[in-house]
């Protein structure tokens, strides 16, 4: 670790007021070439405590860059993890402000909500299985309050693993008698396909995503709670969304999820 804290309650407070105005910032990599993940997990959790502290609660968690060819996307080698607030989450009916973030990009997720906790280490697959009440068709929109997405893995943890929005759908599945790494998707943007994948693609198991996260937090005392959902990763590329743009996923087994962001600044509908 390289910053002080000082340090890292001025990023944390600078990439909250870039998410606040939607104006980005310059990267942290590049304004402190020192600073390693460790350094940028601590800007993450006193964003986190910024946001708690206003009124925000922390609902989940969520594991990103667990598909290869997200990796491949945004150049990182690693997954990563970030903390989903109550704050993020976005109605499936009602359009979403496109005016309220900044370069939004949409994954299709496998969304996963917990009635045991889960406490590392030594989480398995079977852990989570067992741990999970049921799962539902989701779209996570990132964003990213780093210029132009110029990130690394520094910039994207400290920015909360580029978290902004997430959307669910509205049937709930069993765990039970689903396998999770078989389920196909289809992301469709205006009504034509742009991205398909199988969530087997993420970790080999989306399950397994879920299980890394446990097990990484665990050294802090960290603990995924009763209640809590996660989102494991996305098993297609991010795609771009345009103000406008309506955009749905299809699971297989699972049902739908799609949003519409609003048609202009300051727009509504």
């Amino acid at each position: 670790m390289s910053l002080t804290e000082e340090d890292v309650r001025q990023l944390a407070a600078q990439l909250w007021d870039a998410e606040q105005r939607s104006v980005p910032v310059e990267p942290i990599s590049r304004r402190h070439p020192g600073a390693d993940v460790d350094d940028a997990y601590r800007i993450q959790l006193e964003g986190v405590r910024l946001r708690v502290a206003q009124g925000d609660s922390v609902r989940g968690h969520k594991v990103g860059l667990t598909a290869r060819v997200m990796q491949q996307q945004f150049g990182v080698d690693r997954p990563d993890f970030g903390h989903l607030l109550g704050s993020m989450f976005h109605p499936e009916g009602e359009p979403l402000p496109v005016d309220a973030l900044i370069a939004p990009r949409v994954e299709p997720e496998l969304a996963f909500v917990l009635d045991q906790p889960l406490q590392g280490p030594g989480v398995t697959v079977a852990d989570v299985l067992a741990a999970t009440a049921f799962v539902l068709p989701a779209l996570e929109i990132i964003d990213s309050r780093i210029e132009d997405w110029q990130i690394g893995i520094v910039d994207t943890v400290a920015d909360n693993a580029s978290s902004a929005r997430v959307v669910l759908g509205g049937v709930r599945t069993p765990i039970a008698g689903l396998d999770p790494r078989l389920i196909g998707v289809v992301l469709r943007r205006n009504g034509e396909i742009v991205e398909t994948g199988a969530s087997g693609a993420v970790l080999g198991n989306p399950a397994q995503a879920v299980a890394w996260l446990a097990n990484t937090i665990a050294p802090g005392g960290g603990v995924l709670r009763a209640g809590d959902l996660i989102m494991p990763g996305t098993c297609t590329r991010a795609v771009d969304m345009r103000p406008g743009d309506t955009v749905r996923a299809d699971f297989e087994h699972l049902g739908h999820v799609g949003v519409t962001f609003s048609s202009a600044v300051g727009s509504a509908a």
